[in-house]
């Protein structure tokens, strides 16, 4: 979590009201008695902040799910969630917050599928980043697995999709296609078509553009990594060059 959006969070100069379980976090860290954001006279939600805040939310509640924290997951975790040195204490809070409130995961998955509902590849950005957590360790567990499955239904991701992104981290049959969305039969011209389009969708340039956070800059860095290593692989295998 950059400073600038821990600012946001743990300042006055807060964009805008964020509602729902994400902004009550936010209240219990910063001090703040957030409330829904409809008619706010302080502008709009802003996105980043939520962006960030239900990924640490999300984060918190699968490190939950299995009952144990390896040292490896929270590395995992202080690369997807990028902490300035003053803001770690402040994100230790918030993480074990979340941990701790009752509010279920499926509160702060509903919340962030509605914020950005209208760009479906942050949500997708969101489990990328779950997964890299949860596979920090060198495997997935069954708990880790059931969750992280629960919370790409509530986003609206298919069974294809979950793959895609799983792929990115697992070692599955053919998963350089899985990593590109195409079963190992599609022709040349149609995966030179899907790679170039997932560049186009996956670069973090865009991410960039839109205002949002490193968290969601780095997640879109590491994916675009998966889809060229999968393109590489699958172009030397096929002749595509």
């Amino acid at each position: 979590m950059s400073a600038g959006i821990w600012g946001k969070i743990g300042g006055a100069g807060l964009g805008g009201l964020v509602g729902g379980p994400i902004g009550a976090l936010i209240g219990g860290v910063a001090g703040h008695f957030l409330v829904d954001r409809e008619g706010a006279p302080f502008g709009p939600t802003p996105r980043d902040v939520v962006f960030t805040t239900g990924l640490v939310a999300l984060a918190a509640k699968m490190a939950k799910s299995d009952g144990v924290v390896a040292e490896s997951e929270v590395q995992a975790f202080g690369r997807v969630v990028q902490v300035e040195p003053e803001a770690r204490a402040g994100v230790e809070r918030l993480f074990d917050l979340a941990k701790a409130t009752t509010d279920g995961f499926e509160a702060y998955a509903r919340q962030l599928a509605t914020t950005f509902g209208d760009e479906p590849a942050l949500l997708e950005d969101v489990l990328d980043g779950l997964f890299h957590i949860a596979t920090a360790d060198g495997a997935i567990h069954e708990a880790e697995e059931r969750y992280l499955q629960a919370v790409a239904t509530i986003f609206g991701l298919d069974a294809a999709a979950f793959r895609r992104i799983a792929a990115r981290h697992l070692h599955l049959a053919d998963d350089p296609y899985l990593v590109l969305g195409l079963d190992a039969g599609a022709d040349g011209a149609t995966l030179k078509a899907q790679y170039r389009r997932l560049v186009a969708e996956t670069h973090p340039d865009r991410a960039l553009a839109r205002g949002l956070p490193p968290e969601a800059v780095a997640i879109a860095t590491r994916r675009l990594a998966a889809i060229n290593a999968a393109w590489d692989q699958v172009a030397a295998e096929r002749g595509l060059r």
